[in-house]
């Protein structure tokens, strides 16, 4: 009957047919599978051929479904006789459609050589070898495939035992990339290295020659220089201390102490490890001992050399002689003394002359009156220039002496504040000390500071005529500040704003004086075992300010 002409009912018999012969393969499948039959018929091209396996029961083969290694048994035609789900699983095709296959059907065209030559060594003797499996549908999958011969009862089929290698060979290809990449990096570290020992080589000599220019002109050099190490140990003295001193100082400890005269140690020595510990710059004046025996005095200044993270290298200082700069200022300071009190005598009594002018009886001229008045504030004014003088020779005397009791800060304050407004009637003067400061002191020492720093206020506040004095206590000490809005000072000036006869010099603004007030308030201060110092920048203004211990 053509197949055209069949009914629909012979087609659906035809179908039920089918459908049960697709159940009964799927059934001797799983049955296979399971252990439950010891022998199977395959069609080949003589007809029907029947395979059992003479070691076949169940615990065996249900060993060879659950294992995670493919269970493959071919006949000498290479067709599979039976497969475990693991192989169908690396071949990613149904169980049911890979038995009866050729095996080499698996196998990629490249590798079909290797693949035969396998086999065929296979049927003489166990052997091994990786291949590759085709996988449907996703990447080949690397496997060591294991053959051994297997006896039935029809003849000799091949074993094969399929261990899949992806694991392993991924963590052979990351182990390469690895071991690839660490070459990579260790002919870097090498080529680096090089270049860092040639660059050290570089720097080496470099370092040498700069060595030896810093010698070349260190020695070279009218002063005596030296270099110390982060921690103040000094290595490095240039030739000028061993002719001053007559000896090599880096070997002589013991005799090094001994160059700094005996009043001169203590402070020295205290300047120059507050400088370690704190990294400013280290300055003193001192006398050392020459190798006649002689003392000169020095002026010694370090400083610190830093990286760039802000860590000291080392210290170079310099020693230089101001022995005839010394002997030029006593003698400065000897004739400013002589010519001070020779001066005070005439002024003064021309100042009484001038009271007794203006308090006689007799009716003076306004323009009289008023001359004599301008020549009294001039007088005032020399007077006061000559107080300061006067001072100056008895600081450098070291005979600035006075008496010492209790000091109301707070009603000291107030007074120079009354003053300040009497002398200067054009400016505001605010206030704001608080109460109950009491230290010990000179009175008249003290308004002097204050009435300086006032003056100093004024002197430097030509475009602004507001000025704050302040009083508080601060951790046990008194605090009294001055503080205005001119011209302020840069931070050379500051560093240099309480040495003896330095002015303020602006390009804008001239002030009077000797520059003076500010260095005897800095005498006055530490003689009373006090602090003074100022906050100011450029164009801001100033706070000048000094403190002493509460009584």
């Amino acid at each position: 009957m053509e197949r055209t002409k069949l009914t629909y009912d012979e087609l659906l018999n035809e179908v039920d047919e089918l459908r049960y012969q697709l159940e009964e393969a799927n059934d001797a499948i799983d049955a296979i599978r399971t252990g439950q039959v010891d022998a199977l018929v395959i069609q080949g091209e003589e007809g029907h051929q029947l395979y059992t396996l003479k070691t076949a029961d169940q615990t065996y083969r249900m060993f060879i479904e659950k294992m995670n290694e493919g269970a493959v048994t071919i006949n000498e035609s290479g067709l599979i006789l039976y497969a475990n789900s693991r192989f169908a699983g690396m071949v990613n095709i149904p169980l049911e459609k890979v038995i009866g296959f050729p095996f080499e059907t698996f196998i990629p065209a490249e590798q079909q050589n290797k693949y035969n030559q396998l086999i065929k060594s296979a049927w003489k003797e166990e052997c091994k070898e990786e291949i590759e499996l085709l996988s449907f549908q996703h990447e080949n999958v690397s496997c060591l495939l294991s053959c051994n011969t297997l006896e039935l009862d029809e003849g000799l089929a091949l074993s094969l035992i399929l261990t899949d290698l992806t694991i392993q060979k991924d963590a052979e290809r990351q182990l390469k990339v690895r071991n690839t990449q660490l070459a990579e990096a260790q002919a870097a570290t090498e080529r680096l290295n090089d270049e860092l020992e040639e660059t050290v080589k570089i720097r080496t000599a470099d370092l040498l020659i700069s060595r030896e220019h810093f010698k070349l002109l260190a020695n070279n050099m009218p002063q005596m220089t030296w270099t110390n190490l982060p921690d103040g140990t000094p290595n490095f003295y240039n030739q000028r201390w061993e002719e001053y001193a007559g000896f090599n100082l880096l070997d002589n400890n013991d005799r090094r102490k001994i160059l700094i005269h005996p009043d001169d140690f203590e402070l020295t020595t205290e300047k120059f490890n507050a400088s370690i510990q704190s990294g400013e710059v280290f300055e003193v004046e001192n006398r050392y001992r020459r190798a006649d025996g002689t003392y000169r005095w020095h002026l010694n200044r370090a400083l610190p050399f830093k990286d760039d993270a802000g860590n000291i290298l080392f210290w170079m200082g310099t020693a230089t002689d101001i022995e005839e700069q010394k002997r030029a200022m006593e003698k400065k300071d000897e004739f400013i003394g002589i010519a001070s009190h020779e001066l005070k005598t005439p002024i003064t009594s021309l100042k009484g002359y001038l009271q007794l002018i203006s308090h006689k009886k007799e009716t003076l001229p306004d323009v009289v009156k008023q001359y004599i008045d301008k020549a009294i504030i001039s007088l005032n004014k020399l007077q006061r220039l000559i107080d300061d003088l006067l001072d100056v020779s008895k600081i450098q005397a070291g005979r600035l002496e006075y008496a010492m009791h209790l000091v109301d800060i707070t009603e000291l304050v107030r007074q120079c504040t009354e003053n300040a407004r009497h002398v200067y009637p054009n400016y505001n003067f605010e206030n704001t000390a608080e109460t109950g400061l009491v230290v010990i002191g000179n009175e008249e020492r003290l308004e002097q500071v204050v009435m300086n720093l006032i003056n100093n206020a004024v002197k430097y506040s030509p475009d602004d005529n507001n000025v704050l004095i302040s009083a508080v206590k601060r951790d046990e000490q008194v605090r009294v500040s001055v503080t205005d809005n001119g011209i302020g000072l840069s931070p050379e000036q500051k560093e240099r704003i309480f040495e003896r006869f330095y002015r303020v010099e602006d390009k804008k603004y001239m002030s009077s004086g000797l520059g003076m007030g500010l260095y005897i308030s800095k005498e006055i201060i530490n003689h009373h075992l006090g602090k003074i110092g100022v906050d100011s920048a450029l164009g801001k203004g100033s706070s000048f300010y000094f403190e002493l211990p509460l009584a």
